[in-house]
């Protein structure tokens, strides 16, 4: 039986990713819902780890838990707005939160036979795709966003080099309909969820510290 726990799974891409996986057979821990967890508080983590290890361990582990900052007129901080506050708030969840749960859960996921971590990162992420004037990505405009999630793709790269033995990767869903964009997204989150749900199920010979989306590899 594989044991999985996603964080920022109450709704969204999180939510349909749980529901899949239970569906495919594994056992899942849908963080703030099922298992109260916070990944802006220690304590929190700590107690959700100390939880799922009493209860047997943990065998994948999917980083979703995500926010994008927004300034006083609802808009995304771009250069001339962006504030180092709206870069701290950003970062304690989609940086910070993912180092606070690797850093409580690695202990489990080492006793598992075949561990896996997902990192939900974004096709904002890609210094490639950003600075391509070719490519719909290089007209994002926000700063804060996109550079968490470069942020969280260099995690995967250390932590996948760290630790060889477990499946280490960063995905990225596509622009899916969420509460994240204000539902403007131009995909289901059944889709989104997809390469979510296919890295969660690497084998122990599967990649690992790559960055990947439905169709394949992504440029870092």
């Amino acid at each position: 039986m594989t044991t999985t726990l996603i964080t920022g799974a109450n709704k969204g891409l999180g939510f349909e990713t749980a529901r899949r996986l239970v569906a495919a057979g594994h056992t899942v821990y849908v963080g703030a819902r099922f298992v109260q967890l916070d990944v802006t508080d220690d304590a929190s983590v700590n107690a959700a780890a100390k939880t799922i290890e009493a209860d047997g361990g943990l065998d994948v582990l999917i980083n979703n838990a995500g926010m994008e900052t927004r300034t006083e007129d609802n808009s995304v901080p771009v250069p001339s707005t962006v504030t180092a506050d709206h870069m701290r708030t950003t970062f304690e969840t989609n940086v910070f939160g993912v180092v606070r749960v690797l850093h409580a859960f690695l202990p489990l996921l080492e006793r598992s036979a075949a561990p896996v971590v997902v990192n939900v990162s974004s096709g904002l992420a890609s210094l490639t795709y950003l600075s391509d004037p070719e490519h719909p990505a290089h007209f994002y405009p926000g700063v804060a966003y996109p550079t968490s999630k470069t942020a969280l793709n260099m995690l995967t790269v250390q932590f996948a080099k760290a630790f060889p033995k477990m499946r280490i990767n960063s995905v990225e869903p596509g622009f899916t309909k969420t509460d994240l964009n204000g539902n403007t997204g131009t995909q289901t989150v059944e889709e989104g969820a997809e390469i979510i749900v296919r890295m969660a199920q690497t084998g122990p010979d599967g990649p690992t510290g790559g960055y990947f989306d439905v169709n394949g590899r992504l440029p870092w």
